[in-house]
């Protein structure tokens, strides 16, 4: 399997110096936030587009994953969400992933890691929560067709879809091939399951995996990889007897103040490990 690197930890750094400490740090990947202070695709020009596929080729890295999941530009990671019940406060989610769509196709991306839903709203029900999810997804399935790039809903704690039944069971109401999963080891850890038991039932529907570490008692803080409690062995064993060449991508946003050390630190235990 391969290895990458998110620079949603470099939010403090341009992303060509993201790239290339990334790569400094020997991974295989960068994902790249489609989101500012790096590439947001509403306003990315052809010009900043072809700047990033010439610092990728100079540093000899691929890109591991587009994550159009937070939204800073607009007002946080959550929101604007697919499930706001402001139908035009909504709308911005949906243009914003079209717009990533879009740019991730530019760049020969095959693939973008989106929000599962958002939190649902006060007042509002589960079932509620679900139709307007789908009709979100309906909405910017079209363009993922047209340009052949791949939605992975990531779930994650607290937001509408958290559970590996939960996103199973979305698919069975959204008619594409081009939804698939995201899958982040940690949010799942988070929420009760075993990660390495998890692989096997969505194996079939994973383009991608996130990587971080988890506290004991479950609570969701992205950890540096070693300092928490989950069993990151157990989970890259199974990806590693499946025969997995893809990326896994090491998620560590909370540590933007020492980005640069995290990552070379990861990589660290990956390789102490024989992972890398």
């Amino acid at each position: 399997m391969q290895f990458g690197f998110s620079t949603n930890a470099f939010r403090e750094y341009q992303l060509e110096d993201a790239i290339e400490a990334i790569a400094d740090a020997g991974y295989d990947g960068v994902e790249l936030l489609l989101d500012e202070p790096h590439l947001y695709p509403p306003n990315a020009t052809d010009e900043e587009r072809e700047r990033v596929e010439e610092v990728l080729d100079t540093h000899g890295i691929a890109v591991s994953n587009g994550n159009a999941f937070m939204l800073t530009a607009i007002e946080g990671f959550h929101h604007p969400s697919y499930i706001e019940p402001d139908e035009e406060y909504r709308q911005k989610r949906i243009d914003y992933t079209l717009a990533a769509l879009e740019t991730a196709a530019d760049l020969g991306l095959p693939y973008i890691s989106i929000e599962p839903g958002g939190p649902i709203p006060d007042g509002k029900s589960r079932e509620w929560a679900m139709d307007t999810f789908v009709e979100s997804l309906e909405q910017v399935i079209p363009t993922a067709e047209a340009v052949g790039v791949d939605l992975l809903v990531e779930p994650e704690p607290d937001l509408l879809i958290e559970t590996g039944d939960e996103f199973l069971a979305l698919l069975e109401r959204v008619d594409s091939e081009r939804v698939k999963c995201n899958f982040d080891a940690g949010h799942f850890y988070c929420v009760g399951e075993d990660p390495a038991e998890l692989v096997e039932p969505l194996w079939e529907h994973t383009r991608h995996y996130h990587l971080e570490d988890i506290p004991a008692d479950r609570t969701h803080e992205h950890t540096q990889l070693g300092d928490g409690a989950m069993d990151i062995d157990a989970f890259l064993g199974e990806l590693e007897d499946r025969g997995y060449d893809g990326f896994v991508t090491v998620e560590l946003y909370p540590y933007e103040e020492t980005p640069i050390e995290t990552a070379r630190e990861a990589m660290a235990y990956l390789e102490e490990r024989g992972w890398a």
